[in-house]
């Protein structure tokens, strides 16, 4: 039968095909099928050798059809032969792995055996070990370091590298290795190239220059590096951390910055014991680590936002920081060694004094940087501001046009802050809408903003001049107050109900502003005694004193006689002369005593179009330190005692008070 003989050549073809591949079946072939040609006998041969269950096995067996029997073997010969082609792939996979195994075992011992003849290490561990030891040997150790340095590295030299101990050795020596141990150039100071990488870099701000030139001179003159650590304070967007970057370019060094506003746990300044898993230094030798030199300048952002925790205070550890006394041993938890950070120039900045500890504050050089006036605000826009928005944008200096008056604008209307990053996000604002106009081709170019077309850009105005603060009425006076955002000016509201006498407070006071207001209700009272209408007043009213905005907290005693001021005009129905404001603390005497902040303040009234300042008389030697620009168009009134302020505030009452 032609078929029969088919599936027989068939069935021994795929047999030996098997056999190639996998041995077993090979040498069954060998033994058992010597002169059998009869294809039951074949068939039923290649079932018992196949690997398939004892029931299909059985199946084929039964089947009494020779044909059919013969192509149910060859469905599972088949599949058996794929298996084999499968086992035989694996089988060489691992063979050849094993091989390659045992050749690159042969050539590593081989490697091994020239580096030995030649002297060179022959093993990972001996490699880091040389290359550790070059390193050290080139910082020139002394002391304390030398004899620690040496304990690691013999240590590392016979630790296995399976060991967990290892890992934390060699990550100490590559800290030790990395650190800039040995001592720094002279510094080379040019006062002149000095003077202009700050003009360039910063525009006003003549007396915050001045400090640090004498500052840089002094540093020159000296021979040791030791010197005061430099603490910017002022709102936000005036410049502190870039006159930072500014001091590096003047004096050549790198630049690092870190921020530990928020920061709760000490060791993030000192580091973590090398007990600890996964313990690294501190920041300040991190930074020192990054920057790869032993005399950069080290800034430190926001020191008035520092935390404390059951973890630690971080300001008492940066106390050995910033001490010169201190910091030429500064010793990290983790490396717990002497470093040197005496020749670090540390810059710290913050946004008001009065959180920053007084033992940490001692070791600051305090440079105040106030707000700027709308002149200095336009033309720092021109040279700065403008032209690293239209880089950031993508557009080009002809693409678009700003005249003064609409720059002035931006400034009242939209950016009234100390600083500049509003007038920044406005001037953005603006960009983004000129860089959507060119790459949709609409409108011609150059884009001209103006005051005119400026609600285009930026919609309306948040501040308008019918916005300005003023004392519309009896018992509102203006104040001028000096706050971490920088000077503001705040109005000063005093209300009566019928009643029989008292005094009410609200607005978000401070202990300090209460007993301000305490003493300016004495005083009123006082001063109404030899009045009989403004004493009946008191006697028969509940005077009610609030300061807007009501959510936001108030503190310090430079409104006493603001307050005081308010509090008369009340009671007598006479309004304040307008476009004055006033400043200064109130004794219980009637004295008018000094305040601080009177810069910023003077920025604020400027910024409200105030045209009077009552100051204190102890004030004048501040006022003389502000720049002209900044006091143009204010005239300033010293005050020593609070009846020369009611003759300023109140003439009406003035009069009756000599009568």
């Amino acid at each position: 039968d032609k078929e029969l003989k088919a599936l027989t050549r068939a069935l021994l073809t795929e047999m030996k095909q098997i056999s190639q591949d996998n041995p077993l079946f090979s040498e069954e072939m060998r033994l058992n099928m010597v002169n059998i040609d009869n294809p039951g006998k074949i068939a039923d041969f290649i079932t018992s050798i196949l690997n398939v269950d004892r029931d299909k096995q059985q199946e084929i067996l039964e089947t009494l059809d020779v044909k059919k029997r013969m192509e149910m073997v060859l469905v599972y010969i088949k599949k058996e032969h794929e298996l084999a082609k499968i086992q035989k792939r694996i089988t060489g996979e691992i063979n050849e792995k094993i091989e390659k195994n045992q050749r690159d075992y042969f050539l590593r011992e081989e490697l091994k055996a020239i580096k030995k003849e030649l002297g060179e290490p022959t093993d990972a561990r001996s490699s880091e070990y040389q290359k550790f030891r070059e390193a050290i040997e080139g910082f020139h150790f002394q002391g304390e370091v030398a004899e620690q340095v040496e304990r690691e590295l013999d240590k590392f030299q016979v630790m296995e590298p399976s060991s967990s101990e290892y890992i934390v050795t060699r990550n100490y020596l590559d800290w030790i290795v990395s650190l800039p141990w040995n001592e720094p150039g002279a510094d080379d100071i040019d006062l002149e190239a000095s003077i202009r990488i700050l003009d360039e870099d910063h525009y006003g701000l003549e007396d915050v220059k001045e400090r640090i030139i004498e500052y840089l001179a002094v540093r020159k003159l000296k021979k040791d590096s030791k010197g005061s650590i430099l603490l910017l304070v002022g709102p936000p967007g005036v410049g502190k951390t870039s006159i930072g970057k500014s001091v590096a370019r003047a004096m050549n060094r790198p630049f690092f910055r870190y921020s530990v506003g928020g920061m709760r746990d000490e060791a993030e300044i000192k580091g973590h014991r090398r007990t600890y898993v996964g313990a690294m230094p501190g920041k300040i030798l991190q930074g020192m680590k990054i920057v790869k030199s032993r005399a950069p300048v080290f800034m430190i952002d926001e020191i008035d936002k520092l935390g404390s925790s059951y973890q630690g205070d971080p300001s008492s550890a940066l106390l050995e920081v910033l001490d010169p006394e201190q910091n030429i041993s500064f010793r990290d938890h983790y490396l717990d060694l002497p470093f040197d950070l005496s020749h670090v120039v540390f810059v710290a900045t913050a946004n008001t004094l009065d959180p920053i500890p007084r033992p940490l504050l001692d070791r600051m050089e305090v440079i105040r940087l106030s707000g700027y006036v709308v002149e200095e605000k336009i033309e720092i826009a021109k040279r700065y501001i403008i032209p690293k928005s239209l880089k950031k944008h993508g557009l080009k200096r002809g693409e678009i046009r700003y005249n003064k008056t609409a720059l002035k604008a931006i400034a009242e209307g939209y950016a009234r802050d100390a600083g500049m990053r509003t007038f920044e996000k406005a001037v953005d604002r603006i960009h983004r809408k000129v860089a959507r106009q060119v790459v949709e081709k609409k409108g011609d170019l150059p884009v001209r903003i103006t005051s005119n077309t400026l609600e285009e850009f930026l919609k309306k105005p948040y501040f308008r001049e019918d916005g300005l603060k003023k004392a519309a009425m009896p018992g509102m006076a203006l104040g001028l107050a000096w706050t971490s955002m920088g000077g503001d000016v705040l109005v000063i509201e005093a209300e009566a109900v019928k009643g029989k006498g008292g005094f009410k407070l609200t607005g978000q006071m401070g202990d300090v502003m209460k007993e301000s207001a305490a003493i300016a209700y004495t005083r009123a009272r006082k001063i109404a005694e030899g009045m009989e209408s403004i004493e009946k007043f008191f006697d028969r009213h509940i005077v009610h004193l609030h300061i807007p905005e009501g959510a936001t907290p108030k503190d310090g005693p430079s409104a006493g006689i603001t307050m005081t001021t308010a509090l008369l005009s009340l009671a007598t129905g006479l309004k304040i002369r307008s476009n004055l404001a006033m400043t200064g603390e109130l004794s219980l005497t009637g004295k008018v005593l000094a305040i601080g902040g009177l810069k910023e303040k003077t920025i604020a009234a400027r910024r409200h179009k105030v045209k009077d300042v009552i100051i204190p008389d102890t004030n004048l030697r501040d006022l003389e330190e502000i720049p002209d620009h900044v006091k143009k168009g204010i005239r300033f009134h010293p005050m020593k005692e609070l009846d020369d302020v009611i003759a300023l505030a109140l003439p009406g009452l003035a009069g009756k008070l000599r009568k």
